[in-house]
């Protein structure tokens, strides 16, 4: 039985409504430290609400997505090292902030961190109060104690620190900070913004702060990414290491004790994913998914869709079938797209998950499952094998209890590909089961451009793991890999060191092709498919 107190919170946070960017308002919005995971819920909201999103240099592209299509989307990012120039640019900013503030749209300010740690987001709030601008502050996870926990440090802790001191490696002139202020203090020291002047601060540190040569020490690059990369030494020696180790930027400092845990406390790193540059054939929103579950376990997803997706030209056929929805036994679906085709046919026609009616609903592979009862309609018919076979099996199983007289004369809606496999109309079909194919979307080629850029990416050896998600996947990879000549195209893929295939059939297709399938998904889903991969990587 579920708890009073957990019902009534759930409750709670059910009622809360929607609060979307107002007009007139600047939201200073902490982006976080990288992760596009990371990101507040009221950041969300606000980001996909907003009529103008103002980002800086280091906001994950991910974040930008999120944005409302019609939204404009300006880069104001800072680059170079002359405070000068990063002041004047800043003085734009702000007043670029204003502008649009008056002009009555509603203004993201998206900034990495959190606005209001190194992050100038006080002076923007103070040139946004002087102009009478209404604007709210939005907090965000801040790079200090996020790369820090991915990178296994925790910056207090009751035997070793119990305070922690931030700060950044340049003043706002770009001059350093006198460290001799922290002299006599014992907690953890973070830095940011130290790259460049690594030397300085970790000889300070020793000089005019009192800290010991052998005090432990951590630089962390690019932390919460798949890029993360970490230098572990000591302040007589951290500097040097990590110019060897050829740190990119953005990276910060952790001196202290608390660097001693590191070794049972890193998490991220030790994923079997963590760095591992995975190809995503997939477009659109599956592709977003299918990219944030790679980051979570620590992958770099690139995305490169060979396939685009988009409306059949008669449209009027797929308006006219979700009209009738409700008169159907069965609908079924046979992908992700397919359903995501079919709730915008219903969103123009003013209508919800209700005109489904009484109609039977089913689906091949959990995926697509999943993204129906995210619409509000929960399937009746799920195989436990992810084909058409067993779709076909599992509907007529489903007719034949369901129907007084039997699945002969039941009328299925079959929302799908304009081309796909026939294996299930026709089993139907043989039954006596009145199909309608119904098109709901098309798959077009990718450009050429982007089939060079693939092309490219296989030759240089910058891929790891291939996800194949679909037959049709692997059809136009081959094709685009292989150019002129498809029968080298398996070497090339096989370049990558895994190729992992969602389900049986797409195996097939790669083997039908020449292609080494490394990996096969007992489980037809994405979660299903990155199990399977982490699972070859570790050794199993």
């Amino acid at each position: 039985m579920r708890h009073k107190g957990l019902s009534r919170l759930a409750g709670f946070w059910e009622s809360c409504a929607v609060s979307p960017a107002e007009p007139g308002v600047v939201y200073l919005v902490g982006a976080g430290p990288g992760d596009p995971d990371l990101l507040t819920l009221r950041g969300a909201e606000l980001i996909a609400t907003a009529d103008a999103v103002l980002h800086d240099e280091l906001v994950h592209p991910a974040l930008l997505a999120r944005a409302r299509k019609d939204a404009s989307v300006e880069y104001v990012g800072k680059r170079g090292a002359d405070p000068v120039d990063k002041q004047t640019s800043q003085v734009r900013i702000e007043a670029r902030l204003i502008e649009l503030a008056r002009a009555g749209r509603s203004v993201v300010r998206l900034k990495g961190g959190d606005p209001y740690l190194f992050g100038r987001g006080s002076e923007e709030a103070e040139a946004l109060a002087a102009a009478k601008v209404a604007f709210e502050i939005v907090p965000g996870v801040t790079s200090p104690l996020a790369v820090g926990a991915y990178a296994g440090v925790s910056l207090t802790h009751r035997d070793l620190a119990s305070s922690v001191v931030i700060l950044s490696g340049t003043t706002r002139h770009g001059e350093p900070f006198d460290l001799r202020e922290l002299a006599g203090v014992r907690g953890t020291v973070v830095v940011l913004m130290a790259h460049k002047r690594l030397e300085h601060v970790t000889e300070a540190l020793m000089r005019d702060a009192g800290r010991a040569a052998t005090t432990p020490a951590l630089v962390v690059s690019q932390g919460t990414l798949g890029t993360q990369r970490s230098v572990e030494g000591t302040l007589s020696d951290i500097a040097a290491k990590t110019r060897r180790a050829n740190l990119p930027t953005p990276a910060i400092l952790y001196v202290g004790d608390v660097v001693t845990l590191r070794a049972r406390l890193r998490f991220f790193d030790q994923r079997p994913l963590f760095g591992k540059r995975v190809l995503v054939l997939r477009a659109g929103a599956q592709a977003a998914a299918t990219s944030a579950a790679l980051r979570r376990r620590g992958a770099l997803p690139i995305e490169q869709p060979l396939l685009r997706v988009v409306d059949v030209p008669d449209v009027a056929r797929v308006d006219r079938a979700i009209a009738e929805l409700a008169s159907y036994d069965v609908v079924a679906f046979t992908s992700e797209n397919g359903v995501e085709k079919t709730f915008d046919a219903l969103a123009r026609a003013g209508r919800d998950a209700r005109a489904f009616g009484a109609a039977r609903v089913a689906v091949v592979g959990e995926g697509t499952a999943a993204l129906l009862r995210a619409h509000g309609v929960r399937p009746d018919i799920v195989p436990a094998v992810f084909r058409g076979e067993a779709l076909a099996a599992a509907i007529l199983d489903d007719l034949g209890t369901s129907r007084s007289d039997g699945a002969a004369g039941a009328r299925v809606a079959l929302l799908r590909a304009k081309v796909a496999r026939e294996i299930l109309p026709e089993t139907l079909r043989a039954h006596g089961v009145i199909v309608d194919v119904v098109p709901v979307y098309e798959t077009l080629a990718a450009l050429p451009e982007e089939v060079a850029t693939l092309r490219e990416r296989f030759e240089s050896g910058e891929i790891d793991v291939v996800l194949a998600t679909s037959s049709s996947t692997v059809d136009a990879l081959v094709a685009a890999v292989g150019d002129r000549d498809a029968s080298s195209a398996p070497a090339a893929i096989g370049s990558a060191g895994v190729f992992a295939a969602i389900g049986g059939v797409t195996a097939a297709t790669a083997a039908k092709h020449g292609v080494r399938v490394d990996v096969t998904a007992e489980v037809s889903s994405l979660e299903g498919l990155l199990s399977a991969v982490e699972s070859r990587l570790r050794g199993g």
